[in-house]
């Protein structure tokens, strides 16, 4: 690559980058070419190629990665926050697939806070069904809910059987369960949490803590879920469905 029309060299390498991810030709989500690879391409120094990456990860186009690499940068999920929250209905109304690993499902005694908003004793047998949220394969969310053991016996073989919060739920009569209350953070994460969300421990994650009720406003659960940021944007609704 020659330097031409005035403009510096990285700069014509973050515009070619760029342009091709407008045309598509890179993907969301799409690893690119390795610093060498990219090198060679535009028979720069790595000095220069990096100068080029930090304007496109400046400009929100792509994502460096410590370790992994550099992705063309995902379009941001809006993620709603109403009277019924649900992951798999605000994934699919964004046109995303989603998805889901679980992590672990256990009983565990009940730490104070968790006591305090399933209405139980500290201490008390809790149940923890802790997941990786995903929409198009990409780690967007870490869940963990939790639920009184003595309300929800066998929680753990019954979410195993059925995979999903909510048709576990059901099975216990729960059909339909609402959001009393959300409230939302922002910290950095820990490097376990890093890590299944696939992003560097120095980028923040927002954190909702949100308690469901039944319709005689008894807790059913209490849920800690931490968001990446660059992925997801927090839209919370009004109670009578208008954002």
């Amino acid at each position: 690559m020659e330097r031409r029309g005035g403009l510096t060299l990285w700069r014509q390498i973050q515009s070619t980058l760029a342009e091709e991810i407008a045309r598509g030709e890179l993907a969301p989500g799409e690893r690119l070419p390795t610093e060498p690879d990219l090198a060679r391409r535009f028979g720069v120094n790595r000095h220069t190629l990096r100068r080029a990456m930090a304007e496109l990860a400046e400009q929100g186009l792509v994502r460096i990665e410590q370790g992994r690499g550099s992705f063309v940068q995902e379009h941001v999920l809006d993620y709603t926050i109403g009277r019924r929250t649900r992951f798999s209905a605000n994934v699919l109304a964004q046109q995303r697939r989603p998805g889901g690993q679980l992590l672990r499902a256990v009983q565990l005694p009940a730490a104070r806070e968790v006591a305090a908003e399933l209405g139980i004793e500290p201490g008390g047998p809790c149940v923890l069904i802790e997941s990786l949220g995903q929409a198009d394969e990409r780690p967007i969310s870490l869940a963990r809910h939790y639920f009184a053991q003595a309300r929800f016996p066998d929680m753990v073989a019954v979410y195993g059987r059925t995979g999903s919060v909510s048709l576990a739920l059901a099975e216990y009569g729960l059909t339909d369960y609402e959001r009393r209350v959300t409230r939302i953070t922002a910290r950095m994460p820990e490097e376990t949490e890093a890590t299944l969300l696939q992003q560097p421990r120095s980028r923040p994650v927002l954190v909702t803590e949100a308690v469901n009720v039944d319709a005689a406003d008894r807790p059913v659960e209490f849920g800690q879920t931490l968001f990446a940021a660059d992925r997801t944007q927090l839209v919370v609704e009004r109670a009578d469905g208008a954002a």
